[in-house]
């Protein structure tokens, strides 16, 4: 186990590199914009966007802007820094920003799995039943409603000051800022959690269904009941477990994505997150900011692939041989 840990991490440091000259090619190599003249402000001469580029290092070969800024990222962890604010540096901006996406992921995650696979283990359990195919209907009206579109009906319906529905609840003193008490931060996020969680809800709800039953028609299933073990204890104990493995691999592949940033979410709520940030950083053009995140996003990834591959052997021993 510890060689194939070892080995997943070194293709993980690959992969980072890999994803990280993706990036640079297409935002330095075929830019829209020049970072320079977006940092000369309103009618700059040559010589001060000269003096810019030089100043960003934009002057140097493409190869030596790259492989300074992959040797800084593993040796220093310096992501480099923003052309646009100040030029503070990349990692302040997202380690700022990382507290309200961590926030919004592990609620939506908690949301989303209680509520899917409940869900899904009933509609299992009760086959062709008319939960069954409520669940199955109203899984697919969650899956086609695009997020920013629910968000935005959300908002119109629910939102503290101005919704329709006007709840006082949600919203608590208003959007979510760092800084907040934790009970106006948990107020602040129940819509985005409630609006993050419903197409990911009917997906699981749809996965841990399909799982359950392809599980529950195996010989060992069987054999448990001709021992006369209960059929609570049948379901939970030897089916959820074997069923809930390609729930597992979904899982951590979601979270890494959205601990990259959930854009839509935090665009449509003004969550001051690394999705957000992202999003601004790509209409000012803002090169270091827009690396950073996709590297982060992309370590997120890679971590919680290799905790799904380990979690696998738990799970299920027959994994470990």
């Amino acid at each position: 186990m510890a060689g194939f840990i070892v080995r997943r991490l070194l293709g993980g440091l690959l992969l980072l590199v890999v994803v990280s000259a993706v990036t640079f090619v297409i935002f330095t190599v075929f830019p829209s914009t020049d970072p320079a003249l977006l940092r000369a402000g309103r009618q700059p001469t040559q010589e001060i966007i000269a003096q810019i580029r030089i100043d960003l290092g934009l002057d140097k070969p493409y190869l030596t802007q790259f492989v300074d800024y992959v040797t800084g990222v593993f040796t220093q962890f310096d992501l480099g820094r923003s052309y646009v604010s100040g030029r503070r540096p990349v990692a302040d901006e997202i380690f700022d920003n990382l507290p309200a996406t961590l926030w919004l992921t592990a609620g939506a995650v908690v949301l989303w799995l209680t509520v899917g696979l409940s869900i899904g283990i009933l509609a299992a359990v009760r086959h062709r039943s008319i939960f069954d195919r409520l669940s199955i209907g109203l899984s697919l009206i969650a899956v086609s409603a695009p997020v920013y579109w629910l968000g935005l009906v959300s908002l119109y319906l629910f939102a503290p000051e101005g919704g329709a529905l006007g709840v006082e609840f949600l919203g608590g003193q208003g959007a979510y800022q760092i800084g907040q008490p934790i009970g106006e931060r948990i107020q602040a996020l129940v819509l985005p959690w409630c609006v993050l969680a419903a197409s990911f809800a009917a997906i699981y709800s749809r996965l841990m269904r399909g799982s359950l039953l392809e599980v529950m028609g195996e010989d060992y299933i069987r054999t448990a009941r001709a021992k006369g073990v209960s059929e609570g204890r049948v379901i939970l104990r030897h089916g959820v477990r074997s069923a809930v493995t390609p729930v597992v691999t979904v899982l951590g592949l979601d979270i890494g994505i959205l601990l990259g940033g959930a854009i839509l979410t935090e665009t449509v709520f003004n969550v001051p997150g690394v999705g957000r940030l992202a999003f601004d950083a790509i209409s000012r053009g803002d090169l270091p900011i827009i690396q950073g995140t996709v590297l982060v996003g992309a370590f997120f990834i890679v971590i919680l692939n290799l905790l799904v591959d380990v979690l696998y052997a738990y799970l299920d021993p027959r994994v470990r041989h």
